[in-house]
This record gives C-alpha cells, structure tokens and sequence, in this order.
C-alpha cells in the first residue's frame, strides 16, 4: 500500500474543519458554531474507525494466508523429498515450481503484511489522536463558552456604568440635600415664629398683669385718701361742735 494511500493524509482531514469558521461564522451563536465542529469530527472518527477496521481485516487475512501458504511450503518440501527418493522426476519438476510459486506468493504477502501491520498501527494512533482532539475542542468549548460569558457581564457592567452620568447623579443628591436644608429652615422659622408669637403674648399678658397691680395700688391709694379725708372731716366737725 502507497505511502500517499488514504493514512499518510490523516493530517489533512483538519484542514477541511477549518472551513467551519470561515466564511458564515456565528458570531452570535458560537455555541452552535463549537457544538457543529465538534459533531463533524465525531462524524469523521466514525468513517475513521470503519477504514481502519477495514485495514486491520486484511491485516488477519493476510497473516492468516501466510500461515497457509508456509504450511504449504512445508508441505511441498516434503512431497519433493519423496519424489526425489522415488526418482519421479516429472512430479519432482511439478513440484519444484509450485514451491517457487508458494515463496514468490510468500515474498508477496509478508511485504503486503508488513505494510498492513504498519498502516493498523498508525490508523490507530489516528484514532487516539484524534478522539484525544475531540474531548481537547469539547473541552475548548467549554472553556471558551465560560470566557464568553464572563466577558460579556463585563461589558454589561462596562455599559451600565458607562450610561450613568455621574454629574446628574451628583446633581439629584444636590437636589435632595437642599430639599432636606429647606425643610429644616421651614422647621425652625416656625420654631421661631412659634416663639415669637408666645412672646409676643407673654409680654402683652407681663403688660396686662402691670397694669391690674398698679390700679389696684391706685385704687388702694385713693380709698387710704378718701378714708383719711373723711376722718379729717369728722374731726372738724367734732370740734365745730363743742365749740
């Protein structure tokens, strides 16, 4: 079997996976895209396995023939010696060239052996290396797919924080802060007010309470004057009297 047959292009099989992502790439679902690749390579490491069990089958039939044919050889070695001993010299030729066919097949078979044991032997390295290369993209797949989606909560993030502005959030709590200021102003001109008003009433009640006590004493003074008058006047008349 030609070194150029169908195992010594193993390696190109990749080349036609390449063509996955060229060309109409998912970007939206690479998903999909990794999961595609995947499933082709599975694809082919079936056809793979049934090659190479292809091969391996004529790896037996061939060991199998040449186990044949050296019993054969042996055989006809022996037939040979009898015919010698007997002197048939037309069965002796016959024979002669049919061990020369059995070694020339012989020759045959183990080249072609040989060159099936080796084509089995690297078709089932390609079969390793190639399982090995599916679990590797499984593998690729998962990790990139995490890689995807943690970078896209970042950008998430990146964009929400992008689209806040800072200065109208700097100018709403500005807001609040002399919504809070003004209502604590309102509170404490009504406190004031409030004083102001009981204040103002206490001082027109101190007033009032001034002005009772001294028309009390007033009127105190004015009756103590009007008794001493009129004691002063009962007096007199008393003298007038006794005079």
């Amino acid at each position: 079997m030609a070194e150029g047959g169908f195992f010594s292009r193993i390696s190109n099989l990749w080349s036609g996976f390449l063509s996955l992502f060229v060309g109409n790439l998912e970007k939206e679902n690479p998903e999909a895209v990794y999961e595609a690749a995947i499933q082709a390579r599975k694809k082919k490491y079936d056809e793979l396995k049934k090659a190479v069990s292809g091969i391996i089958v004529l790896r037996n039939k061939l060991a199998k023939e040449l186990d044949e044919k050296q019993a054969e050889l042996d055989g006809l070695d022996a037939q040979i010696a009898v015919a010698v001993e007997q002197d048939e010299d037309d069965v002796a030729l016959v024979l002669l060239q049919r061990k020369e066919d059995a070694e020339a097949r012989i020759a045959s078979i183990e080249t072609e052996l040989e060159q099936a044991r080796q084509d089995a032997e690297d078709a089932k390295a390609s079969i390793v290396s190639f399982q090995a290369e599916i679990e590797k993209l499984q593998r690729e797949k998962a990790a990139a797919l995490a890689k995807l989606e943690t970078a896209e909560a970042r950008i998430q993030i990146q964009e929400t924080l992008d689209g806040m502005s800072m200065e109208a959030d700097i100018q709403a709590l500005d807001n609040v802060r002399d919504h809070i200021a003004r209502k604590q102003a309102e509170a404490d001109v009504n406190a004031e007010i409030g004083d102001a008003e009981i204040g103002t009433k206490l001082k027109k009640i101190q007033a009032q309470a001034g002005t009772a006590s001294a028309r009390a004493k007033l009127e105190a003074l004015k009756k103590a004057r009007d008794a001493d008058k009129a004691q002063q006047a009962g007096a007199a008349q008393a003298v007038k009297k006794q005079i």
